[in-house]
């Protein structure tokens, strides 16, 4: 009975959802063979009659891989779906409102279908192309099903060699002019000629798409199709077009070429073709005779757009353009100082880490475009600081996945979604699940619900760890033991830093998901390595007895970020990180942070600026490197915005801004000026715009702050303020000097401010 109820309830509870249809959605695809092929595209159409203009037509679409929508002849969706998947079954759906583009009367709907038929970093494949589409536009609903017409498109096929590296899904676009279906978006049905009936292959929820899940981002931001210069020159075989784009960005190229006879075969490419060592993604345009304007739907990315042709063609090209898209996010937090290099690195990380999202944080646009955590963890901590608050989806959507692509053992591994990667990188993944990843996330967005969702996993993965008898973290190679780029890499030391780091995590999110007797073994596992952690300290490092090579300068940042290294070993390991430069671009972020932590702020900045200037002052990429030089270690991508992690610690310890509650309810403005006089930076939160800024003086210290509604700051003022404080040219109040204990900083001024606008000056050296 009870049983009976329940499906009642449910079923009740589905008829009264809005927009629910009552006509079922198929997925369909064309009856023509090999639609299933790598890199076939398929155009479908559907006319759709309404007796009204409608206010709202709500309407999902699910493909795989890709789709442009158009209504009325009026683009709609610009690469609309999302690479498979958000587990290794499912399928991404997307809903978009058509009722702005519908009228009275015949409606024409198109949709050109991109499927990719191959497997990837970022992508796994469903082995069928199909599309399934349902809108509910007032009284009328229109559906997916055998009445839409389909054909593959002609026009299309795969560009010659060289071939994207096996890592990409994407194939590279040949499009021949001479085949096109001129108009096919708004022509009357009876023109379309060699389009035939859509053949049905399953219904919303059936293999091999499964389960379907709305889209957790934004769809992308289109900036435009803009106009760009370009030179043309003539070499002994051929014709060279180079136009020179604004920054790295991702984009589709635009050409309106000229050929007399037609048959002239376009390459396109950008100078990001080699993303390090592998190839990328490019296109082929093959001329019909005329002018013609075409624009490739592959996004490919770079710093030039090139394009070639054989020098015995009567070609011209009259146009070139690009579209760029993106993630829809803005660049709100803003930074300035008075020290030139660091505002060209932080413009440089700005572009990087832009240019690294979109279906997913990616480590690089060209050569993967796959979501190795690593990286994310870095990419996330710097979105906080820099883009709006509409990345945090993308984030959300990552750590989903992540947990959602465990194996049945417990087993963590990226880059997912992945149809040809399945390898655990054991360090990457503790960071993942740690301090830096999950729970950093959890203290920008106060988002609960992902945190009481991944808690599970994170346990069920860290069960898979153990100690020796030495109680020190048993060495786990999983499937690719990487620590680092570069070498000098003390592998037991450096996996048990993460591991501390990951079980910290695991125990707030215990304390905050109300399970203590957790909590309080995470804290005895922890208590364990750091004791073992401690008797590898020789006197001037930490060093694993098995391990012979220099000293590794990240294995003494992990034991000061960890707080297994106690003040009393700060001396010693700054001399150890003044002296030993082991770590790649990756590991430099928490360098620089640990040199921040023990009060080395002037160092830190100088290093880095000393290890990123070749990257930075090469004014041939706006980009930062994936190694210290270009070509360099993990094929030396130019475009890796993990080399942008020193944005986090500029922003959180130069600038001194992180939250203290989840949610920056309360939050932490501490700057530490170390050598700059002046710096300002706003940062968007979840609460609101959090604005700050200080000028150092000869003998004083001021420092302007904005805290936003409905939040508190708590601001501690330099050790170099010993004098009188005013603020907002007065004393400070007994309420603004009742710091709660938790909140202060030992040999700091601290103040409680609530919401609004506030000017502190300081006396002092």
């Amino acid at each position: 009975m009870k049983t009976w109820l329940y499906f009642l309830a449910v079923s009740l509870c589905m008829m009264l959802l809005p927009g629910r249809l009552t006509a079922q959605a198929h997925w369909i695809t064309s009856n023509e063979p090999g639609v299933d092929d790598p890199n076939t595209w398929i155009a479908f159409r559907k006319d759709v009659v309404l007796d009204r203009k409608v206010s709202s037509a709500p309407t999902q679409i699910a493909v795989d891989s890709k789709y442009w929508l158009w209504v009325n002849g009026e683009p709609v969706v610009f690469e609309g779906g999302l690479k498979r998947g958000p587990n290794p079954q499912d399928t991404y759906y997307d809903e978009v409102d058509l009722a702005p583009y519908l009228r009275k009367g015949t409606n024409r709907i198109a949709l050109l279908l991109w499927y990719f038929g191959k497997e990837g970093y970022s992508h796994k494949s469903s082995g069928k192309a199909g599309m399934i589409f349902r809108m509910k536009a007032g009284k009328a609903e229109v559906v997916s099903d055998a009445s839409w017409l389909s054909r593959k498109h002609p026009a299309y096929g795969t560009a010659g060699k060289p071939l994207p590296n096996f890592r990409l899904p994407e194939s590279s676009i040949r499009f021949l002019a001479d085949k096109d279906l001129p108009g096919w978006q708004t022509a009357a049905t009876e023109q379309l000629q060699d389009f035939a009936s859509s053949r049905e292959l399953g219904v919303w929820g059936d293999a091999p798409w499964n389960r379907l899940v709305r889209r957790p981002i934004p769809f992308w931001k289109d900036f435009g199709v803009k106009e760009v210069t370009f030179e043309r020159k003539v070499t002994e075989r051929e014709v060279v077009y180079t136009a020179p784009l604004p920054y790295n960005m991702q984009m589709t190229p635009v050409i309106e070429v000229e050929d007399s006879k037609g048959g002239t075969t376009l390459a396109i490419e950008t100078d990001h073709l080699r993303g390090g060592k592998s190839i990328s993604v490019r296109a082929e345009y093959v001329t019909a005779p005329g002018r013609r304007a075409y624009e490739s739907l592959g996004w490919m990315n770079g710093e030039q757009l090139i394009i070639r042709h054989d020098k015995a063609a009567d070609v011209r090209i009259h146009r070139i353009a690009y579209r760029e898209t993106g993630y829809d996010a803005e660049p709100e937090g803003t930074f300035t100082c008075d020290n030139d290099f660091y505002m060209r690195f932080w413009r440089k990380g700005l572009r990087t880490l832009y240019v690294n999202m979109r279906d997913t944080y990616f480590d690089c646009p060209d050569r993967e475009r796959a979501q190795w955590w690593g990286d994310v963890v870095t990419l996330m901590g710097e979105s906080f600081y820099t883009y709006s608050t509409s990345a945090h989806a993308l984030m959300r959507k990552a750590i989903h996945e992540l947990v959602d692509w465990q194996k049945e053992d417990g087993v963590l591994f990226a880059p997912i979604p992945a149809g040809n990667y399945s390898d655990e990188l054991p360090a990457q993944m503790l960071t993942s699940v740690g301090y830096y990843g999950f729970w950093n996330y959890y203290m920008n967005t106060g988002d609960e619900e992902t945190l009481a969702y991944v808690y599970p996993r994170v346990r069920k993965y860290l069960s898979l760890w153990q100690l020796d008898d030495t109680g020190l973290t048993v060495y786990r190679a999983g499937g690719w033991s990487w620590g680092d780029w570069g070498r000098n890499i003390d592998m037991r030391l450096l996996l048990a830093g993460w591991h501390y780091m990951a079980l910290k995590a695991a125990a707030l999110m215990a304390d905050r998901l109300a399970l203590p007797e957790e909590a309080a073994a995470y804290r005895a596992t922890m208590e364990r390595i750091r004791s073992a952690y401690d008797r590898c300290w020789n006197g001037y490092a930490y060093r694993h007895p098995q391990y012979h090579k220099e000293t590794d300068d990240r294995v003494q940042a992990l034991a000061v970020l960890s707080g297994i290294a106690g003040a009393d070993k700060y001396g010693r390991i700054s001399e150890v990180l003044r002296s030993q430069e082991h770590a790649s671009p990756y590991m430099e972020k928490y360098v620089a942070e640990a040199l921040f932590r023990m009060g080395q702020g002037a160092y830190a900045l100088q290093r880095a600026e000393k290890r990123f200037s070749n990257m930075v002052n090469d004014d041939r990429y706006t980009t930062l490197f994936e190694d210290w030089k270009v070509g360099g270690a993990g094929g030396g991508s130019t475009n890796h915005a993990w080399s942008g992690g020193v944005l986090t610690v500029i922003a959180q310890y130069l600038c001194g801004i992180e939250p203290l509650t989840p949610g920056y309810g309360c939050f932490r403005i501490a700057p530490d000026p170390a050598s700059f006089r002046q710096a300002a930076i706003t940062v968007p939160t979840v609460a609101g715009t959090i604005g700050s800024e200080f000028v150092k003086g000869e003998d004083s210290f001021t420092l302007r702050v904005t805290v936003p509604a409905r939040t508190k700051a708590i601001v501690c003022l330099p050790r170099e303020v010993d004098g009188p404080v005013l603020v907002n040219g007065k004393k400070p109040s007994r309420a603004q000097l009742d710091v709660e204990e938790a909140y202060r900083i030992e040999g700091k001024v601290c103040l409680k401010l609530p919401a609004g606008t506030y000017t502190i000056v300081g006396e002092g050296k």
